[in-house]
């Protein structure tokens, strides 16, 4: 019986593969003629084609038929897109989310004139019986010629009692300027340095603090990742399998400081660059200043902001009456240590990540603490929501993390929204016991942005929603006190005046109300000319595509390198392709979008 039930479901899979096998064949016969109606005709009408710089040099997601037809037109006689080959793995097979949801996922390699890409197709069933693609994603993996300097590429020179010598003269960069310099060195910084070094193109980090690390090794004690190890790997060196599931942020310091040691990576520490200005030949003119004093002025050709989401330094937000105040005020990434505040009142304004993660600090050590919410947050468990949101990607037995980016990746973010309402509801229902809960001590819930829970609410501005790692049950306990039956009307001397004319004292207010505008720090640090180029930081363009970052920013040579650890990982690789490629001379024009 149980040979038989195999047999069956190996015929059940043979014929999925065959049909996908003749839908790839005329699909390849299609775009190596160039028949843009006959490539059409595979795909379905609302159909959508996402490419990240293999055919356009850029982030583009073509939505329907006609668009990525004209889209096609442009760029197939440019690119030269051609010898498509179909991967014979484990990741071409029928996937069924939902009873009434299916499709097959395929995985193909093609070429394009000057590069090396790889695609992602699904195909779902039609009323016809015949099946079509409704996503074509197609990403450029490598530069021709131009390969990473990994595995058999790699350097094969025999080290000698020179090596410690050699890498302190290279690290100094005193009679030559580094290709890039890079400003940040937390995981973005590390990430695209990595990246660079790989494809032979010299960087350089300069990093304010005093240690790598430093970034997440000096935040409030109790900071802890919400996300997976599996999902948080870094390029060429995972995490080793003893790792912890959820990163303390101590422990990734270390391992951040310990990553740029073992991939030597140049990076100069307490130093900060007090300007940046660009020439008529578009060389970037970055002054330094180290610790010791020093100061130089470098001048090269890339200069990428690895300075994370924050965008710098900030401010607390105009409440009135704050000059008035008697006790603390701390904006969020100033909180380090909640025991500094021992038998104290704190009262903290917002609820979400941050303002979740320092009351329980503040509760944990035994100090009254209150949380103001102003608005509705999402709340998603992290025990239940990522085994939802990860199934079949990020998982311990899952793919490797380049596979898994790929698969990601190729869900376009408007094409999803309906797949992510199922999933909130899914995590909705899961979570009940605690959702329920919190609305009975009133804690005011959302299920975010078209009911899509923290994703779109991520992308549009990286905030409103707090991933629980059991804040949510010392609220619904009342151990954590909540406030949020009124908005603020001032800050008196000894507290919080509310506009229903309630008060709430408190000896030291933290506000969690955010960070900074990440282009902040950009537009500090530039001269005139370049912020009046910049574009747009964050948030969806039209077409579900992030505005600026790992892309073009409206400034030649100027680069935005951010996100979370993920994001860092799969983005690095395209913003180092992009500057290998303007290094080469086989940067191709960009297939910009004119709405952005």
């Amino acid at each position: 019986m149980i040979r038989k039930e195999k047999s069956l479901l190996l015929t059940f899979q043979d014929v999925y593969c065959g049909m996908a096998n003749a839908w790839f064949s005329a699909f390849s016969t299609a775009i190596g003629s160039g028949d843009v109606q006959a490539i059409v005709s595979l795909l379905l009408p609302d159909s959508y084609w996402r490419d990240m710089l293999a055919l356009t040099w850029d982030f583009r997601t073509f939505h329907g038929q006609d668009k990525i037809s004209t889209f096609l037109k442009d760029q197939l006689p440019l690119t030269k897109m051609g010898n498509l080959t179909l991967r014979d793995d484990d990741y071409l097979g029928l996937s069924k989310p939902y009873p009434d949801v299916a499709w097959i996922s395929m995985f193909f390699d093609f070429e394009t004139g000057v590069g090396i890409g790889s695609g992602i197709i699904r195909l779902v069933p039609t009323a016809s019986g015949d099946w079509k693609a409704h996503v074509v994603y197609t990403n450029l993996e490598d530069l021709k010629g131009f390969p990473e300097k990994m595995n058999a590429l790699r350097d094969d020179n025999v080290n000698n009692a020179s090596w410690a010598q050699d890498r302190r003269e290279a690290m100094e960069f005193k009679d030559k300027e580094p290709t890039v310099l890079i400003i940040g060195g937390s995981q973005s910084g590390l990430d695209i340095a990595a990246r660079l070094k790989a494809l032979g193109v010299s960087a350089l980090i300069v990093e304010k603090t005093p240690r790598i690390g430093d970034s997440w090794r000096t935040r409030y004690e109790a900071l802890c990742l919400h996300d997976p190890v599996w999902y948080d790997h870094m390029p060429y060196m995972p995490f080793p399998s003893t790792w912890p599931v959820f990163s303390p942020a101590g422990k990734l310091a270390n391992w951040l400081e310990y990553y740029a040691e073992a991939m030597e990576l140049p990076v100069w520490t307490s130093t900060t660059v007090t300007s940046a200005s660009q020439d008529a030949n578009n060389m970037w003119h970055v002054s330094t200043k180290r610790g010791d004093g020093q100061e130089r002025t470098f001048i090269v050709k890339h200069l990428v902001f690895a300075t994370g989401l924050s965008g710098g330094t900030h401010s607390l937000p105009k409440f009135r009456g704050l000059d008035k105040f008697k006790g603390t005020l701390l904006h969020s990434s100033q909180h380090k240590k909640a025991h500094d505040h021992a038998g104290k009142k704190v009262a903290i304004i917002g609820a979400c990540t941050s303002a979740h993660d320092i009351a329980r600090d503040y509760y944990g050590h035994g100090v009254d603490v209150t949380m103001i919410q102003r608005g509705p947050t999402y709340i998603m468990s992290v025990k239940n929501g990522w085994g939802v949101l990860f199934k079949g990607l990020y998982q311990e037995d899952g793919p490797p993390p380049d596979i898994a980016d790929r698969l990601t990746a190729s869900f376009p973010h408007y094409m999803t929204i309906e797949l992510n309402q199922r999933q909130v509801k899914e995590i909705a229902e899961l979570d009940k016991d605690t959702l329920a809960g919190l609305r009975q001590v009133g804690f005011k819930l959302t299920d975010g942005i078209k009911g899509t829970g923290f994703g779109l609410l991520a992308w549009s501005k990286a905030g409103g929603y707090y991933l629980d790692t059991g804040t949510s049950q010392l609220i619904i306990d009342k151990k954590i006190k909540l406030k949020n039956d009124s908005g603020i009307s001032e800050i008196t001397e000894n507290g919080i005046k509310f506009e229903n004319g309630s008060e709430l004292p408190a000896d030291v207010i933290v506000f969690a109300t955010g960070l900074a505008d990440m282009s902040s720090e950009i537009r500090q640090l530039c001269d005139a000319d370049v912020n009046k180029k910049l574009k747009k930081l964050w948030g969806l363009n039209s077409e579900g595509e992030i505005y600026g970052v790992w892309r073009d920013l409206g400034v030649p040579n100027l680069w935005m390198m951010c996100g979370n650890l993920a994001l860092c990982r799969f983005h690095s690789k395209h913003v180092a392709l992009q500057i290998k490629a303007k290094e080469e001379g086989v940067f191709g024009r960009r297939y910009s979008n004119p709405n952005e």
